[in-house]
């Protein structure tokens, strides 16, 4: 027998289903409350309701566990490449050596972006947000695919139009960047992996006979995956809400890309490099300001810190401080900034405070670290953030549009006034 949730209100009792998940994740299923009772219920900010039944991602913040499509972050990260993991997220499975390399194949066609686009870059203020940037420039991209405004696009056009934007958002975030310095855009090659390739359009590194250092493209790589897919978070919900209204994927991503942009939720690595400065322009004296963190009277924080999601520990951070203790080492610089951030690294992983609070350093921590150590400037953080991401943003509305979900319209409980009388102009005072 199907478990079920009983409802009191008066004097009549309900009975709602219980939907338990494959991770035994359970829920109440109130999707006929209204029509069976006339209420709603009130969730601000959404954090107890489940907007969908989805495939792609696990998150168990209690136990510290992240799964893609039932793959352990761990693995992934380890035995596996960004693009593998991409093409996992939205196609359901593990890509074949054949299957890898055609989606490679299919990437590289389409890498290059339409010369018009130019146009706009060169429209952009210089001191134009790169955020600001790529929400315009993802948009537009419908413009230069007519067939991605078709509201009932055939599988072949749907798998076009996830290639092209795979391909293509690599080129726009590294001619951000260039156009930030007023510097030429490189356009891409097609024989560079797809972080390579990346790399040599933003810094120009590769040549014939150099290569970029592995361990750069490694710990890239590693950021990548981590930050492919999160569940149901505030972008990914706007994507699949944007995109249940039938929009097309390109606007269905910039709006992502817009609800990543807060600060509140794509910002935090930033917001760590903004905290180290801080630091530093005082004198650098972290027992300082890690006496200010303590202090519960003292608004400040230490960024990059805990997690709203993850009670025990955030699994990507494990990952990504082996990569970054790599790729300091190996790129030997010399930061202040960076031994400001290993001083309060050892003091949250050893001092009792920290330790008991579980306030350990997070993956924002670590890749805002990796971009600086890179010579990303903070605000393109976000942006790599982006890249990141857009596998599973696509992923989620591929599998949205797939359930054939209803369009997201979320209800609301009116507190303002009530039968006001209607006033013609000349008498208002």
């Amino acid at each position: 027998m199907s478990e079920k949730a009983t409802l009191n209100l008066g004097n009549k009792t309900y009975e709602l289903p219980v939907v338990t998940g494959t991770e035994n994740e359970k829920a109440i299923d109130i999707s006929k409350l209204r029509d069976q009772t006339s209420y709603i219920t009130l969730d601000s900010g959404f954090k107890n309701t489940g907007c969908t039944k989805s495939a792609i991602t696990f998150l168990d913040g209690e136990q510290g566990l992240l799964k893609y499509r039932g793959y352990a972050i761990e693995d992934l990260a380890e035995k596996s490449t960004f693009i593998e993991v991409a093409y996992l997220l939205i196609y359901g499975n593990l890509p074949t050596q054949a299957e890898t390399d055609n989606f490679k194949l299919q990437i590289s066609k389409h890498t290059l972006l339409h010369e018009d686009m130019k146009k706009f870059y060169d429209a952009f203020p210089p001191k134009a947000h790169p955020m600001g940037q790529l929400c315009s420039l993802v948009s537009s991209l419908s413009a230069f695919s007519p067939e991605s405004l078709n509201p009932n696009p055939s599988k072949e056009d749907i798998d076009l139009g996830i290639i092209k934007l795979i391909a293509k958002m690599p080129t726009i975030v590294s001619w951000i960047y260039k156009g930030s310095l007023g510097e030429p855009f490189i356009y891409p090659k097609s024989q560079l992996d797809y972080v390579a390739n990346f790399m040599n359009m933003t810094f120009g590194q590769v040549t014939e006979e150099i290569g970029i250092d592995p361990v750069v493209v490694n710990a890239l790589d590693k950021l990548l995956i981590l930050h492919a897919d999160h569940e149901q978070n505030c972008s990914t919900s706007t994507v699949r809400i944007v995109g249940s209204s039938g929009c097309n994927l390109p606007a269905s991503i910039s709006a992502g890309i817009s609800a990543l942009w807060g600060p509140l939720h794509g910002g935090a690595n930033q917001a760590v490099i903004e905290m180290l400065e801080l630091i530093k322009n005082d004198g650098g004296d972290t027992e300082k300001w890690i006496n200010k963190a303590k202090d519960k009277n003292d608004p400040f924080l230490l960024m990059g810190f805990g997690h709203r999601v993850y009670k025990n520990f955030d699994p990507r951070a494990n990952i990504i401080k082996k990569a970054c203790d790599k790729i300091l080492d190996k790129l030997g610089i010399n930061d202040p900034i960076l031994e400001i951030a290993k001083k309060l690294e050892d003091a949250a992983l050893n001092d009792p405070y920290f330790v008991e609070r579980k306030l350990y350093p997070n993956v924002d921590f670590y890749s805002g670290i990796i971009y600086r150590a890179l010579g990303f400037p903070t605000d393109m953080f976000t942006v790599l953030f982006a890249l990141g991401r857009l596998p599973g943003w696509i992923a989620q509305w591929k599998e949205m549009r797939e359930n054939k979900e209803p369009i997201g319209r979320p209800r609301q409980v009116y507190v303002g006034e009530v039968n006001k009388q209607f006033i013609p102009i000349a008498d208002r005072v």
